[in-house]
């Protein structure tokens, strides 16, 4: 017996992807970021293969999600800000923090002392996100301070992008500018940093500038699984590295007038095929896909017809009589000739693809090629 839903990552394509990047951006390293179990994807064996394709560090968002990379063998690095109780389990751990203010700067140095050890951080930097950090008027100020602190290896300077989608736009280059104003500065003070980072996704493919010196690192999570922010351009060559498929359930033959799903949102015209499939809205697929979205039998975009409900959804099989029970019916991905990228539900949801790959459902089974 296998799940009914299986969601396949593609991991040498996601190596591939990763390569990619780093092409483009180089001399730029490239630190992954696998938040939140790598988008829902399982973290491990991606982290694995990224490390194996050459990844020299790894970002993450909270403490348990570092926890889980501690043996990765490289160092794993917290994005967001860090809670008083989370401080310590993550200096003895390794982790590397960050820094967003100075009473945060001064526990980290002060539970890093206690421990008989030094904090390795780097400083975060609002430069026009306004969610956390350093403001960037205040952060030469504070860097003053940042650096009595003896027990803080202060190694990297980083900020990110709101608009970044947009391209080099005058906001991007704006914080830009202010970003270079406190790198001044703090080299002034003698720091000396090992990595200097801004550059998402999205920078990546649309604000270069973000890519070049005095950047030498750049952050990439979307991208390496094939998809990217539709309200921006790519210029990165970039494979989707997922497949989600599950089976058909049963097939019928329907009398022209029959209502079908929940509210009654549809209603054959005329004699129907229907199929009904082994998957639903708490497999992460959207709502928005009753009567707009389709799926892959054998091969053939077949539409779905009234609204998904929790674990199934029905389609017209009319173009695929061959169609039999148990058929394999891909959700996302390739099947044969035709394809249902990420993009397509998030242009139906009006979101984008971060949203449809952290939403796919914990019941769906995650496997992995290579």
């Amino acid at each position: 017996m296998q799940h009914r839903v299986i969601l396949t990552v593609d991991l040498p394509t996601l190596a591939s992807n990763y390569r990619a990047v780093r092409t483009i951006v180089a001399p730029c390293a490239v630190m992954p970021v696998l938040k939140a179990n790598a988008y829902g994807l399982g973290v491990g064996p991606i982290a694995h293969a990224l490390v194996a394709a050459g990844a020299p560090r790894i970002a993450v968002a909270e403490p348990f999600e570092a926890l889980a990379l501690a043996e990765a063998g490289v160092p794993i690095q917290i994005l967001s800000g860090i809670l008083p109780d989370e401080i310590a389990p993550m200096i003895e751990a390794g982790v590397t923090l960050p820094l967003v203010s100075v009473s945060s700067a001064k526990a980290i140095s002060e539970t890093a002392r206690r421990l008989g050890r030094t904090a390795v951080c780097h400083v975060a930097l609002d430069t026009g996100m306004g969610r956390a950090g350093f403001l960037w008027q205040d952060a030469p100020a504070a860097l003053r301070t940042l650096v009595s602190f003896p027990h803080l290896a202060i190694e990297g300077l980083f900020t990110h992008f709101p608009l970044a989608y947009e391209g080099a736009s005058a906001f991007t280059r704006e914080q830009l500018r202010r970003f270079r104003l406190v790198l001044d500065a703090a080299h002034a003070l003698g720091l000396r940093l090992k990595w200097i980072h801004a550059a998402n996704s999205d920078a990546i493919n649309n604000a270069p500038e973000a890519c070049a010196p005095p950047f030498n690192l750049v952050r990439c999570g979307i991208n390496l699984h094939g998809a990217f922010d539709a309200a921006g351009s790519l210029r990165v060559p970039l494979r989707p590295v997922l497949t989600m498929t599950t089976r058909l359930a049963q097939i019928r033959d329907l009398p022209a007038g029959t209502p079908i799903g929940y509210g009654h949102t549809y209603r054959t015209r005329r004699p129907m095929r229907e199929g009904t499939v082994c998957a639903g809205y708490a497999d992460g697929l959207p709502l928005a896909l009753s009567n707009r979205g389709s799926v892959l039998v054998r091969g053939v975009a077949v539409p779905i017809v009234g609204r998904l409900s929790m674990d199934y959804l029905t389609v017209n099989l009319d173009d695929v009589p061959e169609a039999r029970v148990g058929d394999v019916v891909t959700l996302l991905g390739r099947d044969g000739d035709a394809e249902i990228p990420v993009q397509d539900w998030a242009n139906l949801k009006g979101t984008h693809a971060y949203d449809i790959i952290c939403s796919i459902g914990s019941r769906v089974a995650r496997e992995y090629r290579g």
